[in-house]
C-alpha cells in the first residue's frame, strides 16, 4: 500500500494516484477543478478546537499528534475509505498548511501505516493458529 502526502498547490502529478483532501476547509484561493481532488474527507481532518489549539506551533507537535489519533481512532468509517482505496492505487493525502513536517496528513498518514502494520502482523500472528486448528486436508 502506498499512502503518499502532497500539498495542494503543488501539481498533480498521475503517480499520485487517488487524491484525497484531508482538510476540513477548503484551500484558499484554489477552484475545486484545479485541485483535482477525487474525494474531499473533510470530516477526517482534526476538531476546529484541536486545529485552533495547534495552530501549527511545532512546539504542539507532538501533543498534536497523539489528539488527533485519539480523534481517528473514532472514524473508522472514514479510515476505511482511505486504506480500501490504497488497496488497489496510491493515495495521495493532500493538505493545504504551509508547514511540509506538522501537518494533519502528516499525521494522519503515520496513523494509517502504524494501523496497517498492526492488522498485518495480527493477521501474521493469527494464520498459523488457524491453519493448525484446520488440520490436515
Amino acid at each position: 500500500m502506498r499512502i503518499l502526502i502532497k500539498r495542494v498547490y503543488e501539481s498533480p502529478a498521475k503517480s499520485d494516484g487517488f487524491r484525497v483532501l484531508v482538510d476540513r476547509l477548503w484551500p484558499r484561493g484554489l477552484s475545486k477543478k484545479d485541485a483535482h481532488i477525487d474525494l474531499w474527507l473533510r470530516e477526517i481532518g482534526p476538531s476546529a478546537a484541536l486545529r485552533q489549539w495547534f495552530n501549527h506551533a511545532p512546539v504542539r507537535w507532538t501533543e498534536f499528534r497523539r489528539r488527533y489519533h485519539a480523534e481517528l481512532k473514532k472514524k473508522t468509517a472514514l479510515l476505511a475509505t482511505i486504506t480500501e482505496q490504497a488497496k488497489t492505487r496510491p493515495v495521495t493525502l493532500i493538505y493545504s498548511a504551509k508547514d511540509e513536517q506538522h501537518n494533519q496528513a502528516v499525521a494522519l498518514r503515520s496513523f494509517l501505516l502504524k494501523r496497517i502494520a498492526l492488522r498485518k502482523a495480527i493477521t501474521r500472528m493469527t494464520k498459523p493458529a488457524l491453519i493448525a486448528e484446520a488440520g490436515p486436508s
